[in-house]
């Protein structure tokens, strides 16, 4: 690869993830300085030449103990733009973890379409390119942006890891919702693959989030088998928990979860233990420090999913095509 033009820079929130892109890409950071003031307002310094360079910007976009999303999106954004004032040949943004991608249509009268919001901000910063992981809606996503996208998908992470498991159980993949059945064939179908034998499918018909969790209906066998839990997020664990409970009380030998991103807010803690799911299985994409339940921290697993995005990085650069990285 020639890395004579590559520049990878990593802001401050992300620098840990972004080292770990730029040693798969056996290359070094490129640096920058931030500075915070009094007030509140930052400002970013990029301390090297990057005219015509190919640039990539890393940061995931979730709120943490120090900084809000809010915060960390003006960052990037004034990161992009410097970027771009300083002659770059070309901009991408990568983001592990893209905010606001749920928001993609209005669910009430004159609500804001954020997702199609935050692409204008982007764009308007004079980002070429965004990357990013497992988007709750690819075709709202990609319909967004007129700049180019690239999505990546976990799937194949997570099914190198759970097929060992697998190998000797009757294994089901349920959906966690009737909206992300489709994420959960695709992965049902990589998994039967790698197992070469035969995977059943399954998906939860949940009523209002008031009705009591008992009153949920599982649709497909789950009686006496593993079922692997498939979704985007674990935000507070509320639905992942309910489709868990419902397997159980239809049977389930085993319960597997398996999302990209584990935000696991508010309640989540509680929530995952109570459901007595027995591995819960999420990418780096933002990193799980408000996991503080003993008994939770033990069925976590966390996969680096920076090797996949440094993979990215390395086709966008050369002109190639990341498509067969998730596959």
């Amino acid at each position: 690869m020639n890395s004579n033009s590559l520049r990878i820079f990593a802001l401050d929130a992300s620098y840990e993830f972004g080292d770990s892109v730029a040693a798969a890409l056996e290359v070094m950071l490129s640096d920058h300085e931030e500075q915070i003031f009094e007030d509140g307002e930052h400002d970013i310094f990029i301390t090297e030449n990057i005219r015509g360079a190919d640039v990539f910007v890393i940061h995931s976009l979730y709120s943490d103990e120090h900084q809000s999303v809010n915060d960390k999106l003006v960052r990037l954004l004034f990161m992009l733009g410097a970027v771009r004032d300083a002659s770059a040949a070309r901009v991408t943004a990568v983001i592990p973890y893209l905010c606001y991608n749920h928001k993609d249509q209005p669910t009430n009268n004159r609500e804001p379409v954020s997702s199609r919001y935050l692409a204008q901000l982007l764009e308007a910063a004079g980002v070429h390119r965004v990357l990013t992981l497992d988007v709750h809606n690819l075709a709202a996503y990609q319909s967004a942006f007129r700049c180019g996208t690239d999505h990546l998908e976990a799937k194949m992470l997570f099914v190198n890891y759970v097929a060992p498991i697998l190998t000797h159980k009757d294994v089901v993949v349920a959906s966690a919702h009737i909206d992300g059945i489709e994420r959960a064939e695709q992965f049902r179908l990589a998994l039967e693959k790698k197992l070469g034998k035969t995977v059943a499918s399954a998906f939860m018909q949940k009523n209002d989030s008031d009705a009591p969790a008992d009153s949920d209906i599982v649709v497909g066998n789950v009686d006496g088998k593993t079922v692997v839990i498939v979704d985007d997020l674990i935000a507070n664990g509320v639905t992942m928990s309910r489709v868990a409970k419902a397997c159980w009380g239809n049977g389930a030998n085993e319960v597997i979860a398996v999302a990209s991103h584990g935000l696991f807010t508010a309640e989540a803690n509680d929530n995952l233990v109570a459901a007595d799911i027995s591995r819960i299985i999420v990418t780096n994409s933002v990193p799980p420090f408000r996991v503080t339940s003993p008994m939770l921290r033990d069925r976590l697993v966390v996969l680096d999913s920076a090797p996949l995005f440094a993979e990215a990085i390395k086709w966008i650069h050369q002109g190639g095509s990341s498509v067969a990285l998730s596959s």
